[in-house]
């Protein structure tokens, strides 16, 4: 592994953070509603005024392209700032953007790169449904060709922030054959106003309806949205999940790591479990705030790794799935040491970062491990091309 910082580096990590430092919002994120739409809608405009939107994009698409480590740099100044969560923009900065980029006609990069970075339009993702999550090959909603529209129905569930979108990054079905399967499959950017579409937010159990159902009947969408070509959609998807983890995810990491400090201070200040001394002087919680923070090291140093071997390979390896399975099942171990570290009290404490509670972290944290594709996706990715194993 090899990253050194030359001075011109180091001059653009201060820069950064002298920005943050001037422009990172005071107020706390709203957690769900129009409120957090506005706010993040605001800070996208803020980063895109401040010549800091798109970082990874490209400069003639209205991007900063700048170079992996510069990436990196910037999002651990973002993450260390206390900057907030891009939110709905997520989708659209991080998925519909650089597919298009990459697969998009120039009409249809024209029409949607700046809105995006403008922070003018919200995009989310129809890619899971009921039968098809972690096998896309086995999406079912269709999309039947009727002139120079393609007509399309059936279901898709878990679009984040769907109730909040502009537009959606739709994967459908063209070719009926049961034996086409991955060649059967067209990506389409699908708005989210047009008549046939209804979307169900779904109350999650932390308490906030952050994911919808999605239904469509006869919604006519134009040939022109296709992005990719007809029956070439898979491809096409896996370009977009390729984007899902890059620099960006140290973010994360450093907000988890910061979490944890939030956890430790209080183990450190308040009764443990027994009631007699403090929690940070119980065996086994100890032993637990004690592996949490190797296993932090341990996951940015898998990210630096593959930042440096991504600068001079020019393309990602299977360090994705490995720092995101790593990743997921230490967040869900970081938030149930907050649970037992803080006991009952914690349906009651609020952190300093967050609107929400621990608990509501807590009770958030089993989607770690299934969003962007599942724990045992992930092992089945890393057997195959990490250590060589049969499929």
């Amino acid at each position: 592994m090899q990253i050194d910082l030359d001075q011109a580096d180091a001059d653009f990590r201060d820069d950064a953070a002298s920005w943050l430092r001037a422009h990172v919002p005071t107020d706390e994120r709203p957690p769900t509603g129009e409120s957090m739409v506005d706010f993040d809608r605001a800070w996208q405009r803020c980063t895109f005024d401040g010549g800091w939107a798109g970082v990874s994009w490209p400069v003639e698409h209205g991007g900063r392209g700048l170079s992996l480590l510069q990436q990196l740099i910037w999002w651990e100044q973002y993450a260390l700032s206390g900057a907030p969560h891009i939110g709905v923009f997520w989708v659209a900065t991080s998925h519909a953007g650089p597919t298009l980029i990459l697969n998009g006609t120039p009409e249809q990069q024209q029409t949607h790169l700046p809105a995006i970075l403008r922070g003018e339009s919200t995009w989310c993702q129809g890619f899971s449904e009921p039968s098809a999550g972690s096998d896309l090959a086995g999406v079912r909603t269709t999309g039947r060709v009727d002139g120079d529209d393609l007509v399309v129905n059936g279901q898709k569930i878990w679009t984040t922030h769907g109730q909040h979108s502009d537009f959606q990054e739709l994967l459908v079905r063209t070719d009926s054959d049961p034996s086409s399967r991955h060649k059967g499959l067209t990506w389409v950017i699908c708005d989210m106003n047009t008549p046939g579409i209804e979307v169900r937010p779904i109350m999650t159990m932390a308490g906030i309806p952050h994911f919808c159902e999605v239904f469509y009947d006869d919604v006519r969408i134009p040939l022109s949205n296709v992005v990719g070509g007809v029956g070439n959609g898979w491809a096409t998807a896996m370009s977009t999940l390729s984007f899902e983890r890059g620099a960006g995810f140290v973010v994360e990491q450093i907000r988890l790591s910061r979490y944890l400090d939030e956890v430790v201070d209080h183990a450190e200040n308040h009764t443990g479990p027994d009631g007699k001394r403090a929690a940070i002087e119980d065996d086994e919680i100890y032993r637990r705030i004690a592996s949490a923070r190797s296993e932090l090291a341990a996951l940015r140093a898998v990210t630096y790794a593959a930042v440096s071997r991504n600068r001079v390979t020019g393309k990602p390896g299977p360090e994705g799935s490995m720092s995101r399975l790593l990743f997921a099942e230490l967040e869900q171990n970081v938030r149930a040491l907050a649970m037992d570290v803080v006991g009952l009290d914690a349906l009651e404490y609020q952190m300093p970062f967050t609107p929400q509670a621990w608990s509501g972290e807590w009770l958030y944290s089993p989607s770690a491990t299934i969003g962007a594709g599942t724990s045992d996706i992930q092992r089945n990715i890393i057997a195959n091309r990490v250590l060589g194993l049969p499929r």
